[in-house]
C-alpha cells in the first residue's frame, strides 16, 4: 500500500497545527502592542476623532477596533400630528483587526451607516496577513486605505451609486436602472 500522498498530507497538517499555536502566541506577545501603539500615535498626531476597542471576550479570536464612533446624523423621522421627531444614528465606520482561528490577522472595513436608512454595505476584507508580516508600515496604509474608503462613502455622489452599496434615498431598490438607447 502506498501511502507517501497521505503522509505528505499528515505532515502538512501537523506542521500547520504547530503553525497556528505559534500565530496565536503572537497576539498577545506583539500584534497587540503594535497595532495600539500605531494606532494611538495615529489618533494623537491627527485630528482624527477615533477610537480603539478591544474585544478579547473569547481569547485567540480577539479584535481591536479601530472606530471612527456613533453619532446623531442629522436626519430625522417626524412624526405626523406633532413635532416630534425620532433621530437616525449613523455609525461611522471601523477599521477591525482581527485575529482568525489559524492565529493569522484579518483586516476589514465596516463602511459608514446610518440605521434605518438603506442597507448598510457589506464589510470589505482588504486582507488575511501572518503575524510576522504586521509592521507599522502596513497599518498607516490600512488606515489610509479606510479613511478613503469612508471619504469615499461621505462625498457619496450620484456619479458611483454602487460605491454605496445602498439606495441613496432609501426607496425603490427594486427599480432596475438601464440607460436610454436613442
Amino acid at each position: 500500500m502506498d501511502l507517501s500522498n497521505i503522509t505528505a498530507k499528515v505532515d502538512k497538517y501537523n506542521t500547520l497545527l504547530v503553525t497556528t499555536k505559534k500565530y496565536r502566541a503572537e497576539w498577545p506577545k506583539t500584534i497587540k502592542k503594535t497595532l495600539t501603539k500605531t494606532l494611538e500615535k495615529i489618533i494623537s498626531e491627527t485630528d482624527l476623532n477615533a477610537f480603539i476597542e478591544y474585544k478579547d471576550d473569547i481569547e485567540n479570536l480577539e479584535v481591536i477596533n479601530f472606530s471612527l464612533g456613533t453619532e446623531i446624523s442629522g436626519i430625522a423621522e417626524k412624526f405626523p400630528g406633532n413635532k416630534t421627531k425620532r433621530p437616525f444614528i449613523k455609525n461611522n465606520g471601523s477599521l477591525i483587526f482581527q485575529q482568525l482561528f489559524n492565529g493569522k490577522l484579518m483586516i476589514m472595513i465596516l463602511y459608514p451607516f446610518i440605521e434605518g436608512y438603506g442597507q448598510p454595505k457589506p464589510p470589505k476584507n482588504v486582507e488575511i496577513i501572518r503575524p510576522e508580516e504586521l509592521s507599522e508600515g502596513f497599518i498607516l496604509r490600512y488606515v489610509e486605505e479606510f479613511l478613503q474608503e469612508v471619504i469615499e462613502w461621505e462625498d457619496f455622489d450620484d456619479d458611483m451609486p454602487e460605491k454605496m452599496g445602498m439606495n441613496p434615498i432609501g426607496f425603490g431598490s427594486g427599480h432596475i436602472i438601464t440607460d436610454e438607447i436613442e
